[in-house]
């Protein structure tokens, strides 16, 4: 096998015998909502229900070597939270991905929501990473702006290569088997 970007038809063989992606929807939704699924070269996935929203309440700084999660105010909600003007929030991807030794993915936002003003932060997912993607959402209009739980967010694209010397697994990376709590910055 080639190595370069996978198409519809290997990433549903991956689905199949590595279980990459996990709930797997083997078509686009896109009727009456953000579209998410499987497209021609690529994976739509969804964002959960839960954000966590920033916040300067405690007149904090964001320090990616020392989060203070008091910057962080978690908000559930059922169909759509909105984002601040200028604002950022955290949320997790609904799916759960599985990466195999000689896949990468990478994480770039949708067009319907960047259109709006809405950018989902690009971000590499490593060969062999597994877990639920924290998402880094900005809303870079000076309006409220609404991002739909349970729908589309950003696309995966995958990339196959050659297995490297040490996968995000072997090395124990920090955001290694992530659950849908969302994970803010960390430094080990």
């Amino acid at each position: 096998m080639k190595n370069g970007i996978l198409n519809d038809k290997e990433i549903k063989e991956l689905v199949e015998k590595e279980n990459m992606i996990k709930p797997f929807v083997d078509h686009q939704v896109e009727e009456d909502t953000i579209s998410y699924g499987l497209g021609s070269t690529g994976y739509d996935i969804r964002i959960g229900n839960k954000f966590d929203i920033f916040t300067n309440i405690n007149n904090n700084e964001i320090d990616p070597k020392n989060f203070d999660k008091n910057s962080l105010v978690r908000k559930e909600v059922e169909n759509y939270i909105l984002i601040p003007p200028q604002s950022y929030v955290l949320g997790h991807a609904v799916e759960k991905l599985n990466m195999p030794n000689n896949i990468m993915g990478k994480v770039v936002g949708k067009s319907t929501y960047a259109r709006a003003g809405v950018d989902v932060t690009i971000t590499p997912v490593e060969v062999a990473w597994r877990g639920y993607l924290t998402l880094e959402i900005s809303n870079d209009s000076d309006l409220p702006a609404r991002v739909y739980a349970n729908e589309g967010i950003a696309q995966v694209i995958f990339f196959r290569c050659n297995k490297p010397n040490i996968t995000y697994n072997e090395k124990i990376g920090k955001y290694q088997d992530q659950g849908k709590d969302i994970q803010p910055a960390k430094v080990v």
